[in-house]
């Protein structure tokens, strides 16, 4: 397959402690590659470093082949890259479609206030409700953001990444706060995004889903890189077995 992300050598340092030390990987296209690791691994941390939003000590990340580690967050962006978060953030004064339009007019539109007021948003609106049924909230499309509940509110945060047209969707425990129904619902949701050929990198603690969905396991711990590849053969080897509670992990995978 085509590697189209190098991350090589990333170390950071956030005063005393060492949060990423030399941690090297590569993403093939179409590609689900699953982040996983005890909490303080470095997991966030090194999606922060490819977005730009954490400044290395060292490290070299080439996305489809141009050396993007001294751009912008912005210029990333444009050159494929789309990141989920934690915590939503919608515009809660809109819609829930415009809130996915508004993304989607991201190359056509500099600024936020112009993209408010533009009368000519057909296109972009068209484009957001087809996104909205790809994650299964399309009726909700003209009701407000506010009040929504969390799996409602994930649902739009995967379709605003995916309307910025990435060539990689990163997703930050996209599952967090969701009870068991919800959370393999939109693991499939994500699963049906990758069969459909976009690369997804997904940071998840919900191991049950994660070894349901994945085909590739990165494993961190204190920093470091101790496993990668099969989903299963990962999990059980012992130095990824000692880096969880040993029930925890046994369960999962199971």
């Amino acid at each position: 397959m085509k590697t189209v992300m190098e991350i090589k050598g990333v170390s950071v340092r956030f005063g005393g402690v060492q949060a990423l030390k030399d941690v090297s990987l590569d993403i093939e296209q179409g590609q689900f590659l699953s982040l996983i690791g005890p909490n303080g691994a470095g997991k966030t941390t090194l999606l922060k470093v490819v977005f730009g939003l954490v400044k290395p000590e060292a490290a070299q990340i080439h996305l489809a082949g141009r050396d993007i580690t001294n751009l912008s967050i912005h210029a990333r962006v444009r050159l494929g890259l789309a990141m989920t978060h934690q915590i939503v953030r919608p515009l809660r004064s809109m819609t829930i479609l415009d809130n996915v339009a508004l993304a989607v007019g991201h190359r056509r539109l500099r600024k936020i206030f112009p993209a408010v007021i533009s009368g000519n948003r057909l296109l972009e609106r068209q484009r957001a409700l087809e996104l909205l049924e790809w994650v299964g909230i399309a009726d909700l499309a003209g009701k407000s953001v506010f009040g929504r509940p969390l799996g409602v509110l994930k649902r739009l945060e995967v379709a605003r990444a995916m309307a910025l047209e990435p060539t990689i969707l990163f997703l930050d425990e996209p599952l967090a706060g969701l009870n068991s129904i919800e959370s393999s619902r939109l693991a499939d949701t994500i699963a049906a995004i990758n069969r459909e050929g976009l690369t997804v990198v997904m940071i998840e603690h919900n191991l049950g889903e994660v070894l349901r969905v994945s085909r590739r396991l990165v494993v961190l711990d204190n920093g470091i890189k101790i496993g990668d590849g099969d989903p299963e053969a990962v999990m059980h080897d012992p130095t990824v077995r000692a880096a969880y509670v040993g029930k925890e992990i046994a369960d999962a995978a199971a």
